[in-house]
């Protein structure tokens, strides 16, 4: 549909007038000097004036940018933009040279954020003043710059979070079309930051390299010390193992070796831990291997990178090359015919376009400085995060350079500490020889130095399988250099045949007398809840529960096979007492349990099948992701079981906080692959949660080498009486109990007869004893001194009522004078003559005493002696009975709250008969 005369004349003489200046108003500028500091005065959206520096950062600016086009007419040495979100306004600046004798140009300028466009232009350069490209010619060097102000609407779709979010996400595309062939003649793509970023290797990378040498120096000190090998291989076990720090920083950092597309924090974060996977940036080592690939690179798209110096068409969603040259003139903005009107009314004096268009640029000591420089060769694009070229891309190492940097930085480790071992053992000599150290001190390190220090670099060469295996295999898929697949492969070889000869030899030194026994057993999946709520999953052999009483509930099992081994000297001392087997293997089977000293031969498959799906997979993200969880499952679920370290520190560190995070991670990292085309916004989430399992697990890897520290700072004086500081002395004496549980690696030994445990029945118990006044205790016939001594006193207020029988039997007292102290004299027998008068007074006080006694009903009302002792026994307290005094123990049942008294013993009863 063709526009009106009118639209098109206002729609030329704004883009005529707006391409003459390339500055575009919202902005005025005027510059003042003060000192060494330039100033630009700038206006505000609401129309104010203030004073800006020329050189204050910007809130969002491109760094470093590479040739997406592979074949680009023009070579640009310097490419940058920069948004200001103060003023509003975005500059840019471009510097090149070309071959190309005369050319007229379109441009676009399009910026990313997210994996969406957020701000496009398209403009003739003719029109915006940058003679150098009007048109394009050999003998005149391109310079351009300028300032592009933006409204609100243009930069909505960029969050405020954007501004201050480590990593933030973004690219800057430059493109070049010819107008006569109206083709693409260059491309190049920048990096889009905000400054703010995971990455800070000066920084965390000296913390972890400190707490990494003092996890170093605790491990030999342990291992030096003493003369008694057994006791020092004890001591060694418990301190941290330097192998389980690096397999926790290899597994930061290779996660990176994944083929998928990462969101920028990743590679970020794993900055930090390159150095401990080999890779660290030299100039000059980069050089030489640089000398020794040649111009082989390598593809990076191989493992899934969009490569710097290739074509990269679909880069930033592509372009259609109708629609570039349809646009109207500088029209981004998508502006209306008022608008235009609005924007005409905002252009200043050419004074003040001239400076700003000829402001400070890079390499001064003033002006604008926050610029990027081209990548090298074999990087992958800036802003493009895939797979490992994209994590290696942070440390600015080419993947096709990965191998021979890992390599070379391993040699020069082992040498290093090949050099400290021995270095170490003369300095001991030296200061042995100077009286500074006693003769005896660390004799034995000293008279087996060599021995130390072969077994040194053969455990570094452990730590390190991992790293040199994957990085070789990731060589042959990568399709380098000729000369560098062959040394790889050589290395490979030599680190295969080197450790697994020695592993199976260790094992056949032990294992060659004896044989073997098969058995066959189930793992159980067991239900269990963790935290006394949360569900989880348990492991257990079918073996071990058939021993308990009541298993867990099963939901599921597999067939599991064991290979028991019988020694035929069943005399023979264990693994961790044996010497000789100590000083030749000790590298590889002293930290393990007495019955998981095999446990490093399976170590080393597992990193071997690791290192083999990693590199072998690369350029196939769905198969190294799925292929990894099923040998990490796997894994995990045999560690967990085997528990095979000694010290418990390294247990949980290395079976269950490794292994969750690598589990854990692996699954996270199957949703960056590109076919599930998840926003970059969601990805950018679920990076950071990456960040924080394995952050965390840094974090109590650095916990463990301190405690690991002081642990063998206690081993170290296990020979001193002294020990400070003196508050810590249980805990050390609580460690060494602990070594001495855990060294022997013995089950806890079970009651080879346990007594079968009576089955539940009614019953009932004495809690407590309490005596009760008896009736002789209340009759004068039984009161005499000896026992008033044997704490057996009657009543003083029934002796009022029993007056007259007193009197009556006062004749009949029996003297006990002549029984020892604390006796009670026998009862005299009652005479029919004490009953007579029942029946003439059935109701008196005097024969209601026998009938309460026998608890036989009476029918007094009130005032009987019944009721008085029954006073009694509410008023007085209870009584101890004396040593001479029998106990009658009566069963008290308690019935609605009232104590019931049982029948009296049997003698009473009797007398009562009587």
């Amino acid at each position: 549909m063709e526009r009106s005369p009118t639209l098109r004349c206002h729609s030329l003489a704004y883009t005529l007038a707006v391409l003459l200046i390339p500055i575009l108003s919202i902005s005025a500028a005027n510059v003042a000097v003060s000192g060494n500091t330039k100033y630009v005065e700038a206006a505000t959206a609401d129309g104010q004036s203030v004073w800006l520096k020329d050189a204050r950062k910007p809130a969002l600016y491109t760094q470093n940018f590479g040739d997406c086009l592979g074949s680009s007419l023009i070579n640009v040495t310097r490419f940058d933009a920069a948004y200001y979100k103060d003023n509003m306004t975005v500059l840019f600046h471009l510097e090149g040279n070309t071959n190309v004798a005369n050319e007229s140009l379109m441009m676009y300028i399009g910026v990313f954020a997210y994996g969406e466009a957020r701000f496009d232009l398209t403009f003739n350069p003719c029109n915006a003043q940058i003679y150098s490209l009007c048109p394009m010619n050999r003998s005149v060097p391109i310079e351009a710059n300028g300032i592009i102000p933006v409204s609100q609407s243009d930069v909505a779709g960029i969050p405020p979070i954007a501004l201050n979010i480590p990593d933030f996400e973004g690219q800057a595309i430059l493109r070049i079309f010819a107008n006569s062939t109206q083709s693409e003649v260059g491309c190049y793509s920048a990096v889009v930051t905000n400054g703010a970023t995971f990455s800070h290797p000066s920084a965390v990378s000296t913390v972890l390299g400190i707490f990494t040498i003092l996890a170093i120096a605790a491990s030999f000190a342990t291992a030096v010390y003493g003369n008694h090998i057994p006791t020092t291989r004890t001591h060694y076990a418990h301190s941290l193992s330097v192998l389980v720090v690096f397999s926790v920083f290899h597994h930061i950092f290779y996660t990176g070796a994944l083929s998928v597309n990462w969101p920028s924090v990743l590679p970020a974060f794993w900055s930090n831990f390159a150095w401990a996977g080999g890779m660290i940036y030299s100039e000059s080592m980069q050089n030489s291997v640089n000398q020794l690939i040649g111009s082989n690179k390598g593809n990076t798209s191989i493992v899934g990178a969009a490569g710097s110096g290739s074509s990269a068409e679909d880069l930033g969603g592509g372009y259609e090359i109708s629609q570039i040259y349809k646009r109207s003139f500088f029209s981004p903005f998508h502006l209306n015919e008022h608008s235009w009107r609005d924007h005409l009314l905002n252009l200043r004096s050419a004074k003040a376009e001239h400076h700003l268009t000829t402001r400070t640029l890079a390499n001064a000591t003033e002006g604008y400085n926050w610029y990027g420089v081209p990548v090298r060769p074999g990087l992958p694009l800036p802003g493009n995060f895939s797979g490992f070229a994209g994590t290696l891309a942070q440390e600015n190492i080419p993947a096709s350079n990965a191998f021979m940097t890992g390599f070379l930085w391993f040699l020069i480790l082992i040498v290093i500490v090949a050099a400290s071992v021995a270095a170490f053992k003369w300095i001991l000599e030296a200061l042995v020889k100077y009286k500074r150290l006693e003769e005896n001190r660390l004799a034995f390190f000293r008279e087996h130095w060599a021995g130390y220090t072969v077994a040194a670099a053969l455990r570094t060469t452990l730590i390190g399988f991992f790293m040199i295996v994957y990085l070789a295999i990731f060589q042959f898929t990568y399709r380098g250099s000729a000369g560098v697949t062959a040394i790889a492969a050589l290395v490979l070889l030599v680190f295969f045949i080197g450790l697994f000869g020695a592993a199976g030899y260790a094992c056949y030194y032990r294992l060659q007398f004896g044989s073997y026994n098969v058995k066959r057993d189930r793992i159980h999946f067991e239900k269990k809840r963790i935290v006394g709520f949360v569900p989880w999953v348990g492991f257990g052999l079918e073996s071990q529960r058939s021993e308990k009483v009541q298993p867990r509930p099963s939901i599921g099992s597999m067939p599991l096979w064991s290979i028991q081994y019988i020694d035929e000297d069943a005399q023979r001392m264990s693994v961790q007492q044996d010497e000789d087997y100590i000083k030749k293997f000790g590298w590889l089977s002293a930290r393990f349990r007495r019955t998981r000293w095999w446990f490093f031969a399976l170590w080393l498959t597992y990193e071997f099948v690791r290192a083999c799906v990693y590199g072998g997979a690369a350029g196939h993200p769905m198969v190294q992701v799925f292929g990894l969880m099923v040998v990490e499952f796997i894994a995990l679920i045999t560690i967990v079981m085997l528990r095979p370290f000694e010290g418990a520190r390294l247990n949980a560190l290395m079976v269950y906080l490794l292994g969750f995070s690598k589990v854990s991670t692996l699954a996270l990292s199957a949703a960056f692959d590109i076919r599930f085309n998840l926003a970059r916004i969601n990805t950018t989430v679920i990076g950071v949660v990456i960040i924080v399992i394995q952050g965390i697990l840094a974090s109590f890897t650095l916990v463990a080498i301190v405690f690991g520290a002081i642990s063998s700072y206690m081993s170290l004086t296990r020979d001193r009486e002294a020990f400070r500081p003196r508050k810590w002395e249980p805990y050390r004496q609580r460690y060494f109990s602990h070594l001495e549980k855990t060294a022997p690696d013995v089950p806890p030994v079970k009651p080879s007869n346990p007594m079968p445990e009576p089955p539940k029945e009614p019953y009932f118990r004495v809690a407590s004893v309490r005596r009760e006044p008896k009736i002789e205790d209340d009759d004068p016939e039984f009161r005499d001194p000896v026992s008033s001594r044997a704490s057996v006193a009657p009543a003083a207020a029934v002796g009022s009522h029993l007056g007259s029988r007193r009197n009556s039997l006062h004749s009949a007292h029996v003297s006990s004078s002549h029984l020892p102290f604390g006796a009670r004299p026998h009862r005299t027998s009652w005479s029919a003559r004490d009953f007579n008068g029942l029946q003439d007074a059935p109701h008196s006080n005097r024969s209601s005493q026998p009938m309460s006694g026998s608890r036989m009903p009476t029918k007094t009302s009130s005032g009987s002696l019944r009721d008085q002792i029954s006073y009694e026994r509410v008023r007085t307290p209870a009584r101890s009975p004396g040593p001479g005094t029998p106990l009658d123990v009566r069963k008290l049942r308690h019935d609605k709250g009232k104590d019931k008294e049982a029948p009296l013993d049997e003698r009473s009863s009797e007398e009562s008969k009587a």
